[in-house]
């Protein structure tokens, strides 16, 4: 079988579609026939070795959602032929960028029917990032919260669960987003493209920075005292905490992990179709190395995905 592994640390040159042996389930294991695979930004900073660093070769990828072929001992719950999605093995395993995989049970649930499994792909890390960082900033209802990079991945679900947990819901992003972002149910849109967000905005009970940078420091006036900032593409340094103090609010990093109560609960929304997943692209498993360009690049309208079963040669 195929599956995109890396054998060193780098650019997007060193992942690798390849042959590999075919996993078998153990205890606790499912055996999964992968229809699509997510991309997330996580994993091409794991490939270029920005963060912990594992045993190499290593399978990229944590999103996944396919098909159940096989079941190991004291599986009980999941079954041949259960569609299933999850995030698999975060942050230490992964191996989605691939035609198959073992996972364990407890880390899978079944796909929301309405959704195709490209879609599913998208949902599980950005979709629970975005439900944990809503929670770390403690909101109520009717309060104020601006989320930074609204139209991608993270940002998108933030956005439509923030509707749905009764916030005020202030979004930035390119001026080509406006609408979309308002047919997911932002009340007060930002191009950042064209002002400056602290310039124009009231001030915000919190904030979901999926930028960084300059983005964090300018957030930080437009955030009341007392209010928290959640910085997701990396921990605030300590020059940030340092500012975020003078600024009397807190400054935090959501570290997004599998739970399978929160997942149930997206899960619901999804099939209801209170909460839907926006797809940028889908490309072959073999364009891998394209993905990741796209995903670095970090103008994403929602997802990426990966369909492994193309049976194309790799391309650069």
């Amino acid at each position: 079988m195929k599956a995109v592994r890396i054998h060193e640390y780098g650019g997007p040159e060193v992942l690798q579609y390849e042959d590999v042996e075919e996993p078998e389930p153990t205890t606790g294991e499912v055996r999964l026939d992968v229809r699509a695979a997510g991309v997330n930004p996580v994993d091409w900073m794991t490939r270029k070795g920005m963060v912990e660093q594992r045993e190499l070769p290593w399978t990229v990828g944590w999103d996944a959602a396919g098909v159940v072929t096989e079941t190991g001992p004291e599986v009980s719950e999941l079954a041949v032929g259960d569609e299933v999605y999850g995030l698999v093995g975060f942050p230490d395993g992964g191996g989605t960028y691939a035609e198959a995989m073992v996972a364990p049970e407890v880390e899978l649930m079944r796909k929301p029917a309405p959704l195709s499994f490209e879609e599913a792909a998208g949902v599980p890390m950005t979709a629970l990032t975005a439900w944990q960082a809503l929670d770390a900033l403690e909101l109520e209802a009717n309060e104020r919260v601006l989320v930074h990079a609204a139209a991608g991945g993270v940002g998108h679900f933030a956005v439509q669960f923030a509707k749905h947990r009764g916030l005020h819901v202030i979004g930035t992003a390119s001026g080509s987003n406006e609408d979309y972002l308002r047919e997911l149910g932002v009340d007060e849109f930002v191009n950042y493209r064209e002002r400056r967000f602290e310039e124009v905005l009231d001030p915000v009970d919190g904030v979901i920075d999926g930028v960084g940078g300059e983005t964090f420091d300018r957030s930080l006036e437009v955030l009341k005292p007392g209010g928290i900032i959640d910085k997701l593409p990396s921990p605030p340094t300590d020059e940030q905490q340092e500012l975020a103090n003078q600024h009397g609010v807190e400054a935090i990093m959501t570290n997004v992990r599998w739970n399978r109560e929160w997942f149930a609960e997206i899960t619901e929304l999804l099939e209801d179709d209170t909460v839907s997943v926006t797809l940028d692209t889908v490309l072959p498993l073999s364009q891998a190395r394209k993905a990741h360009r796209l995903s670095e690049e970090k103008h994403a309208r929602g997802k990426i995905i990966l369909k492994p079963g193309d049976g194309e040669a790799a391309s650069n």
